[in-house]
Protein backbone atom coordinates (compact mmCIF):
# COMPACT_ATOMS: atom_id res chain seq x y z
CA UNK A 1 0.00 0.00 0.00
CA UNK A 2 1.40 3.71 -0.94
CA UNK A 3 1.93 5.98 1.40
CA UNK A 4 -0.69 8.26 3.55
CA UNK A 5 0.71 11.48 4.64
CA UNK A 6 -1.75 12.66 7.11
CA UNK A 7 -0.79 16.40 8.37
CA UNK A 8 -0.09 16.59 11.57
CA UNK A 9 -0.53 12.91 11.90
CA UNK A 10 2.33 12.04 10.35
CA UNK A 11 3.04 9.56 7.49
CA UNK A 12 1.93 5.95 7.40
CA UNK A 13 3.30 3.50 5.42
CA UNK A 14 1.29 -0.21 6.17
CA UNK A 15 2.00 -3.58 5.51
CA UNK A 16 -0.20 -5.02 7.79
CA UNK A 17 -4.06 -4.94 8.79
CA UNK A 18 -4.16 -6.82 12.54
CA UNK A 19 -7.76 -7.59 12.85
CA UNK A 20 -9.64 -8.83 15.94
CA UNK A 21 -12.23 -11.15 15.01
CA UNK A 22 -15.10 -11.99 17.31
CA UNK A 23 -17.69 -8.50 17.65
CA UNK A 24 -15.18 -6.57 15.31
CA UNK A 25 -15.26 -8.48 11.60
CA UNK A 26 -18.03 -10.66 13.01
CA UNK A 27 -21.52 -11.12 15.17
CA UNK A 28 -22.01 -14.05 16.97
CA UNK A 29 -19.01 -16.05 14.74
CA UNK A 30 -20.31 -14.82 11.74
CA UNK A 31 -18.61 -12.64 9.07
CA UNK A 32 -20.60 -9.26 8.67
CA UNK A 33 -21.99 -9.31 5.72
CA UNK A 34 -19.41 -7.47 3.07
CA UNK A 35 -16.05 -8.35 4.90
CA UNK A 36 -15.45 -11.30 2.89
CA UNK A 37 -15.21 -9.19 0.04
CA UNK A 38 -13.36 -5.65 1.23
CA UNK A 39 -10.86 -8.00 3.04
CA UNK A 40 -9.94 -9.93 -0.75
CA UNK A 41 -8.86 -6.74 -1.83
CA UNK A 42 -7.11 -5.67 1.53
CA UNK A 43 -4.92 -8.95 0.65
CA UNK A 44 -3.71 -7.72 -2.72
CA UNK A 45 -2.30 -4.31 -0.44
CA UNK A 46 -1.32 -5.83 2.70
CA UNK A 47 -0.43 -8.22 4.80
CA UNK A 48 -3.71 -9.99 6.88
CA UNK A 49 -3.81 -11.45 10.48
CA UNK A 50 -6.88 -12.05 12.22
CA UNK A 51 -6.44 -12.33 16.11
CA UNK A 52 -8.88 -14.21 18.21
CA UNK A 53 -9.74 -16.39 20.85
CA UNK A 54 -12.52 -17.75 18.45
CA UNK A 55 -15.31 -17.52 21.01
CA UNK A 56 -17.85 -19.33 19.05
CA UNK A 57 -15.53 -21.05 17.10
CA UNK A 58 -16.65 -20.55 13.30
CA UNK A 59 -13.09 -18.55 12.59
CA UNK A 60 -11.67 -20.86 10.74
CA UNK A 61 -14.63 -21.91 8.51
CA UNK A 62 -15.72 -18.04 8.41
CA UNK A 63 -12.46 -17.11 7.49
CA UNK A 64 -11.99 -19.87 4.61
CA UNK A 65 -10.47 -19.06 1.39
CA UNK A 66 -9.51 -15.49 2.32
CA UNK A 67 -5.78 -14.88 1.84
CA UNK A 68 -5.40 -13.85 5.51
CA UNK A 69 -3.09 -15.46 8.55
CA UNK A 70 -5.30 -16.86 11.66
CA UNK A 71 -3.60 -16.31 14.98
CA UNK A 72 -5.93 -18.35 17.52
CA UNK A 73 -5.63 -16.68 21.41
CA UNK A 74 -4.84 -18.69 24.46
CA UNK A 75 -5.50 -18.61 28.53
CA UNK A 76 -5.38 -15.10 30.08
CA UNK A 77 -3.30 -11.84 29.02
CA UNK A 78 -5.05 -11.94 25.11
CA UNK A 79 -4.50 -7.82 25.14
CA UNK A 80 -0.69 -8.69 25.60
CA UNK A 81 -0.48 -11.19 23.27
CA UNK A 82 -2.21 -9.18 20.65
CA UNK A 83 0.10 -5.93 21.23
CA UNK A 84 3.09 -8.24 21.22
CA UNK A 85 2.04 -9.58 18.23
CA UNK A 86 1.61 -5.87 16.73
CA UNK A 87 5.00 -5.15 18.34
CA UNK A 88 6.77 -8.52 16.47
CA UNK A 89 5.23 -7.19 13.13
CA UNK A 90 6.78 -3.27 13.48
CA UNK A 91 3.70 -1.60 15.13
CA UNK A 92 5.15 1.35 12.52
CA UNK A 93 3.60 -0.47 9.64
CA UNK A 94 0.64 -1.83 10.98
CA UNK A 95 -3.11 -0.67 10.96
CA UNK A 96 -5.03 -2.35 13.73
CA UNK A 97 -9.06 -2.79 13.99
CA UNK A 98 -10.38 -4.11 17.21
CA UNK A 99 -13.83 -4.20 20.45
CA UNK A 100 -12.61 -5.44 23.23
CA UNK A 101 -11.03 -4.66 26.15
CA UNK A 102 -8.59 -7.39 24.93
CA UNK A 103 -7.79 -5.17 22.37
CA UNK A 104 -6.69 -2.21 24.06
CA UNK A 105 -2.62 -2.74 23.59
CA UNK A 106 -2.98 -3.57 20.31
CA UNK A 107 -5.01 -0.45 19.29
CA UNK A 108 -2.62 1.94 21.14
CA UNK A 109 0.48 0.06 19.88
CA UNK A 110 0.02 0.31 15.84
CA UNK A 111 0.28 3.44 13.84
CA UNK A 112 -3.23 3.89 13.17
CA UNK A 113 -5.98 2.54 15.65
CA UNK A 114 -9.70 1.79 14.36
CA UNK A 115 -12.28 0.86 17.13
CA UNK A 116 -15.84 -0.81 15.75
CA UNK A 117 -18.87 -0.69 17.64
CA UNK A 118 -21.12 -3.65 16.54
CA UNK A 119 -23.52 -5.75 18.75
CA UNK A 120 -21.12 -6.91 21.42
CA UNK A 121 -20.30 -3.24 22.07
CA UNK A 122 -16.90 -1.45 22.04
CA UNK A 123 -15.05 -1.13 25.31
CA UNK A 124 -14.15 1.69 26.63
CA UNK A 125 -10.12 1.42 27.10
CA UNK A 126 -10.36 0.28 24.04
CA UNK A 127 -11.85 3.75 22.74
CA UNK A 128 -9.23 5.42 24.58
CA UNK A 129 -6.97 3.49 22.67
CA UNK A 130 -7.77 4.03 19.31
CA UNK A 131 -7.18 6.82 16.52
CA UNK A 132 -10.54 6.88 15.45
CA UNK A 133 -14.53 5.02 15.78
CA UNK A 134 -16.66 3.33 13.28
CA UNK A 135 -19.97 2.25 13.58
CA UNK A 136 -19.22 -0.83 11.36
CA UNK A 137 -16.53 -3.70 10.18
CA UNK A 138 -16.92 -2.52 6.50
CA UNK A 139 -16.57 1.49 7.27
CA UNK A 140 -13.36 0.41 9.20
CA UNK A 141 -12.22 -1.88 6.05
CA UNK A 142 -12.98 0.91 3.57
CA UNK A 143 -11.30 3.22 5.73
CA UNK A 144 -8.61 1.57 4.28
CA UNK A 145 -9.48 1.19 0.96
CA UNK A 146 -10.06 5.05 0.24
CA UNK A 147 -7.26 6.00 3.04
CA UNK A 148 -8.84 9.89 1.72
CA UNK A 149 -11.21 9.46 4.43
CA UNK A 150 -8.53 8.54 7.01
CA UNK A 151 -6.98 11.51 5.91
CA UNK A 152 -9.68 13.77 6.77
CA UNK A 153 -10.85 12.52 9.51
CA UNK A 154 -7.35 12.20 11.37
CA UNK A 155 -5.76 15.49 10.16
CA UNK A 156 -5.32 18.60 11.80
Amino acid sequence: MKEINIPSFGTVSPRHLVCDYSGTLSVDGKLCEGVRERLAKIAEMLDIHILTADTHGLAVSQLEGIKCGLHLLDGDNQDSQKESYVLALGSERVIAIGNGVNDRKMLKSARIGIAVCLAEGLAIDSLKAADLIVSSATDALDLILNPKRLIATLRN
